[in-house]
């Protein structure tokens, strides 16, 4: 009986130590590729890393040292999300692209405590222009307009398709990629948080655009992601593409598909230690006002905090950077979002250790309704001032809260 008994004790205790050790015998997940889309690239290249601007109005520019390629260096202008200021936050996809030969620009549009979203696409427009003109002569620099990009995640996606948009007025080269990824931070009306999302029409229709969403907390950042494909009009079917990032868990560590989990985070790319010249001393600071909408939300702080704390994993150099990669390539050759949804390495994420397949993304060319017309007032008839006020018509609908991210 007490052998027995000992006997189920020590069977017990095994399967308690096998489970909490369950993590160290679990798949490993797919490494990432040494070359070609979402690869490692040049590990050996030094890494240019650049202040341009004064430190109220900047942009960090990165890129390969050396001189750069006859035709110019292609250009990612990387638009961080609303709070995550520093280049820090999205160090491994920027480490990425520099060592893959890109020119790197993130525009540091917002100043925490001080910046209001309204504000926002105006700056980060100014910024880059002037960015650009900065690095036009530059021998190892060299951006090449032609092959220009738009990365934005998070606020930073409806700001991308702002400057997109408005490209021609601004006198900025018009983007051959538009990448927007977990889309949020969309203001509502006039008097909430966020971007105001200005008129898409002005996008180039030879634009490829990709949205990029993941299935946590995946509604928001869904009906955002089907606002800008649906807004921007003058974009055919056939050059958009609406991604979605699965989650799994076969293996350890799990890949997630958060809206943080575009972030990775890689100390070298540390904004604080790149040099940027100070304010000159006859500078007058702009008059401020504070508002509410220079602060962050809670909600708001804690993804900041999400972002800031993110780890580059198998759902970033196979997910985001290797379908960008993808989706850029494609869009410098010309090529529709069809050819890149046919392509079966496009939404292939690899193996786990252990052979298991990895879920693949979802990829669709979206059937999106076109915007509906916005109607005209309802003729009133002539009455009284207090019966035309009873009436209610000619009242505005309010856009759906569910588009503020």
């Amino acid at each position: 009986m007490r052998l027995t008994f000992r006997l189920r004790s020590a069977t017990a205790s095994l399967l308690i130590a096998l489970g909490l050790c369950a993590p160290a015998f679990a798949a490993a997940p797919p490494t990432q590729p040494q070359d070609g889309p979402g690869g490692v690239g040049d590990k050996a290249a030094t890494i240019v890393k650049r202040g341009i601007g004064t430190a109220n109005s900047s942009t960090y520019a990165f890129y390969r040292s050396g001189t750069a390629p006859a035709e110019g260096r292609p250009v990612a202008v990387f638009l961080h999300a609303w709070g995550a200021t520093n280049p820090r936050a999205y160090g491994g996809w920027i480490d990425h692209l520099a060592r893959n030969g890109w020119l790197v620009l993130f525009p540091r549009f917002q100043e925490l405590n001080k910046s209001r979203p309204s504000e926002a696409t105006e700056k980060a427009g100014i910024l880059l222009k002037s960015a650009l003109d900065a690095l036009a002569a530059d021998p190892d620099a060299k951006p090449d307009t032609k092959r220009m990009t738009l990365i934005g995640h998070l606020a930073g996606a409806p700001l991308a398709a702002n400057l997109a948009a408005g490209a021609q007025t601004q006198g900025l080269p018009a983007p051959k990629l538009l990448y927007v990824i977990m889309p949020g931070g969309i203001a509502h009306d006039a008097k909430s948080r966020g971007i105001p999302l200005g008129d898409l029409s002005g996008i180039s229709g030879d634009t490829l655009l990709v949205a990029v969403t993941g299935d946590k907390d995946a509604r928001a950042a869904d009906l955002a992601a089907r606002r800008i494909l649906r807004e921007a009009t003058a974009v055919a079917p056939e050059r958009k593409l609406l991604v979605r990032a699965l989650s799994d868990d076969h293996g350890f560590p799990a890949m997630t598909a958060t809206l943080s989990s575009p972030a990775g985070i890689d100390a070298a790319y540390d904004g604080t230690a790149i040099t940027i010249a100070p304010e000159p001393k006859d500078a007058k600071p702009a008059p401020f006002k504070w508002s509410p909408d220079v602060t962050l939300s809670g909600e708001q702080s804690t993804l900041v905090q999400q972002i800031n704390n993110a780890r580059a994993d198998a759902l970033d150099y196979l997910g985001y950077w290797r379908t960008f990669d993808m989706a850029a390539s494609g869009a410098f050759a010309g090529k529709d979002a069809n050819k890149l949804k046919a392509d079966s390495s496009f939404s292939d994420m690899g193996r786990w250790a252990d052979g298991w397949p990895v879920k693949r993304l979802g990829v669709e060319v979206p059937k999106l309704a076109p915007p509906a017309p916005v109607a005209a007032p309802a003729a009133v008839a002539p009455t009284t001032a207090a019966a035309r006020g009873a009436s209610g018509k000619g009242r505005q609908a309010q856009p759906r809260a569910a588009d503020r991210r």
